[in-house]
């Protein structure tokens, strides 16, 4: 259950989001391209983030950069 924490851990470095054309999900209510975010947790697949929301979501790496 490391999720829970993860808001609370320190931010492994800040990333830039490039774009929000999602083909299946609703991106842009989450993320503004151009805006830098604070990346707390990473996979092969996905950056976890504190998003426009205040909470953490997982997003594909293809929306950043850095």
């Amino acid at each position: 259950m490391i999720h829970l924490e993860w808001a609370n851990r320190d931010t492994i470095r800040e990333i830039k989001c490039v774009h929000t054309d999602a083909k299946k999900y609703m991106v842009n209510r989450a993320l503004t391209a151009g805006k830098t975010y604070e990346l707390k947790n990473e996979t092969e697949e996905f950056y976890f983030v504190i998003d426009n929301t205040g909470k953490i979501g997982g997003y594909y790496k293809e929306y950043f950069e850095g």
